[in-house]
């Protein structure tokens, strides 16, 4: 790590305002299905610091771009719907909501 001429140690920072192509064009499932191996790396621990922080920068990328799609596929559905005639209703099918299924 390097130091300010006043001793300050400079922590390097990684520049995340630039969108990485190869996410951007990554489809829903291929992205879900490395944020999951992402997450599984992370709890399995045994990575050095910097190795941890930087899979962990991979992670919040791809849940962003996960999230991303997902907005972008519910608004899409919303406007098929609606042109239907419909109105979109959003169902919990969290298996916590207590009904027994």
């Amino acid at each position: 790590m390097t130091e300010t001429p006043g001793g300050t140690p400079v922590i390097p920072t990684v520049d995340t305002s630039a969108p990485d192509p190869v996410l951007a064009a990554m489809p829903f499932d291929r992205a879900l299905a490395e944020l999951q191996s992402v997450v599984g790396r992370l709890e399995t621990g045994g990575l050095p610091l910097e190795g941890s922080i930087e899979l962990y920068e991979r992670g919040v990328a791809l849940h962003e771009h996960c999230a991303r799609l997902l907005s972008g596929a519910e608004l899409r559905v919303q406007r098929l719907v609606e042109q239907a005639g419909g109105t979109l209703r959003t169902v919990d099918l969290s298996p916590d909501d207590g009904d027994g299924i």
